[in-house]
């Protein structure tokens, strides 16, 4: 999509004679005769064309001609950037027969009264393979797992670990069949026998087999309470899940590991006792976008000239997580011609086109005449009456697909044998298409850079050009030798108003993307470290005066929330865009940020404490905070006092 043009003055003729034939009757009120006819108006309607051509030509400096220069060299805006995350199907029971979830499923949250429903679409098939235990096995720190079936189905009851509790022991369950991305529901019958440990958290980590090593699995709930009384055990199985041979027996393996009782946890002194087990599929996992995924449309067909352009029906299109492709038909059915970023490298046979993702259009390669009159074409041209159709794209996505977790709970194509659908965690990644503001300052740093990083800016809109859906992205100078670049990235969340500190940990994908991008357009030499900031956890420990009529419990969250919202790195700070790097926190902007608040009288005192988000441990009180320059804040635990 080209970028808008500012209108600088919208007045148009018939506006022009408008109003000079109100000014004519405000002055002139003996005037009564504005018709057409009369030669008043007819000079009135000369000065209004003369004044039309003016402000034509007005309307094209001078922000228009930084734009067009803008739009010359090729800078688009970003498109918009889907959010992902994970929805889980619930079956209403356990399965004989596999339930798959095809691709292009849609579930949505709850549509209200003020809020439209937010649509996903499942992007990859799931396939809810149902399942059932054929082997137990044992297994000492050490030694080869033992198969223990036939002893628990003749005595009754096995001790699941050793005589004596070890770190290392293990219980395995070995499952019909391979249940990737499946939740599993483990029923077991066990005895209160495995004391010491603390029932509300056993020291064991569940565990499924990927072909070369152990996976960790997410446990949904435990109510056996670490093997010690009969109940369920419900574990989501990662996608990498397959079947194995493990003492002669070829299964789909879980298990149960003990692991070292850490700081505060308790460990087992005697083994618990199992008396039966049972294993069954009830549910899976798949991953979903928000956007909508248009297969197979057809754009047009082509009129066998050189530059064409073709618009798809639904705009703007998600960013791609890769190049597209397209297909042209012809005399041997269809050919797939390759998306390209510019067609300067392109040849006259190349199948290549180009995409403007925001503006929905398809531009397939010009034709350039050259001064002896010959024609040079840069890219192919699809034959004339040919068909050009889009195996698949996605459009949608914002950030209103950021949504938190348990948002979306309806089905919107029912499936059989499901009976629910929810998001286990928030969906992340949703980023709004950039603005013309945005796209006007990315300008001259695109021209500077030429796809080439030098300086911090540069590294910083490569990173961004790489990685759109991040919140924030920032480089900042290394003190550390052995590092010559420091990318500090920030991951986009799905509800910044109760923000948590894992929230802010960026995905290994987005972290390689970056780091990738960024190797191939790096200085020889140079090297590049791309890694989240530090996160600096405030206290605020206040104490407010309310006024007479003002509740003192709705003041005290009012200034809790406000506080949560200043000191948020994504959208905190003075100007509401994610608090300054290296920025100190002073004591007396808090008093300000108090102040303002409705309801407070006065603010009578203000400390500060450095706190550890993830231990909680905080240091001592002060009245400033010096970041690093790679530092951030993150609002921790603010303690509010009020009379």
């Amino acid at each position: 999509m080209a970028l808008p043009t500012p209108n600088l003055d919208d007045r148009r003729f018939q506006d022009l004679v408008d109003e000079a034939k109100r000014m004519v009757q405000q002055r002139c009120p003996e005037w009564t005769d504005h018709n057409v006819s009369d030669p008043g108006v007819t000079l009135i309607e000369t000065f209004a064309f003369m004044v039309d051509q003016l402000l034509y030509r007005l309307n094209r400096v001078p922000d228009l001609h930084y734009l067009k220069f803008l739009d010359l060299i090729g800078v688009q805006p970003f498109p918009p950037t889907a959010a992902v995350g994970d929805v889980t199907f619930w079956l209403s029971a356990a399965q004989e027969n596999p339930i798959r979830v095809p691709v292009g499923t849609q579930v949505s949250s709850v549509r209200t009264e003020i809020e439209d429903s937010v649509v996903f679409t499942v992007t990859k098939k799931l396939d809810i393979v149902p399942s059932s235990l054929v082997r137990l096995a044992l297994a000492a720190p050490g030694n080869t797992p033992v198969d223990r079936t036939d002893e628990l189905a003749d005595s009754g009851s096995i001790p699941v670990f050793s005589p004596v509790p070890q770190v290392g022991d293990t219980v395995m369950f070995g499952l019909s069949n391979a249940v990737p991305s499946c939740a599993v529901l483990i029923r077991v019958e066990a005895q209160a026998e495995g004391v010491g440990v603390d029932p509300r958290d056993p020291p064991w980590i569940w565990e499924a087999w990927n072909g070369q090593g152990w996976t960790v699995c997410e446990i949904d709930w435990d109510t056996t309470g670490g093997f010690n009384k009969p109940g369920d055990i419900v574990l989501h199985v990662p996608s990498t899940h397959t079947p194995s041979v493990v003492g002669r027996a070829r299964a789909g393996w879980l298990r149960c590991r003990v692991l070292e009782a850490e700081e505060g946890q308790r460990f087992y002194s005697k083994p618990p006792k199992l008396f039966s087990a049972s294993v069954s599929t009830i549910g899976g996992t798949a991953a979903a976008a928000h956007a909508d995924i248009i297969v197979n449309e057809v754009l047009g067909e082509s009129n066998g000239t050189s530059g064409q352009r073709f618009t798809f029906g639904r705009q703007p299109l998600v960013a791609p997580e890769g190049p597209m492709t397209a297909e042209v038909s012809g005399p041997e059915g269809w050919q797939e011609w390759v998306q390209v970023t510019s067609f300067a490298e392109s040849k006259a046979t190349d199948r290549h086109f180009t995409l403007d993702p925001v503006g929905g259009e398809l531009m397939f390669g010009p034709a350039i005449r050259q001064p002896d009159g010959g024609m040079v074409h840069y890219g192919a041209v699809p034959p004339k009456s040919s068909v050009i159709r889009v195996p698949e794209y996605r459009t949608g996505g914002g950030r209103d697909g950021n949504v938190a977790r348990g948002m979306l709970q309806v089905q919107r194509e029912p499936i059989p044998f499901v009976s629910s659908v929810i998001n286990r965690r928030p969906a992340i990644g949703g980023v709004d298409a950039e603005s013309v503001e945005d796209a006007a300052i990315r300008g001259p740093l695109l021209l500077r850079t030429k796809d080439r990083a030098v300086t911090a800016e540069d590294y910083e809109a490569l990173a961004i050009e790489a990685a759109p859906d991040a919140a924030r992205i920032r480089c900042v100078p290394v003190e550390e030798a052995g590092t010559a670049v420091r990318v500090l990235v920030v991951p986009a969340v799905g509800d910044t108003t109760d923000l948590r500190f894992a929230d802010l940990k960026p995905s290994n994908e987005l972290l390689t993307r970056i780091g990738a991008h960024l190797s191939g357009r790096r200085c020889v030499g140079a090297r590049v470290a791309v890694e989240p900031p530090f996160y600096q956890g405030v206290t605020v420990v206040a104490q407010l005066t309310a006024t007479t009529r003002a509740s003192a419990d709705a003041l005290r969250a009012r200034a809790i929330r406000t506080l949560d919202t200043y000191f948020n790195p994504i959208t905190g700070g003075a100007d509401g865009r994610g608090w300054p790097f290296g920025r100190p926190v002073q004591a007396g902007e808090v008093f300000a940020v108090l102040q303002r608040l409705r309801g407070v009288e006065l603010v009578e005192g203000v400390q500060l404490f450095a706190a550890d988000p993830v231990t909680g441990d905080r240091g001592d009180p002060q009245q400033r905070i010096d970041l690093a320059a790679n530092g951030l804040v993150f609002s921790y635990r603010h303690q509010i006092r009020v009379r």
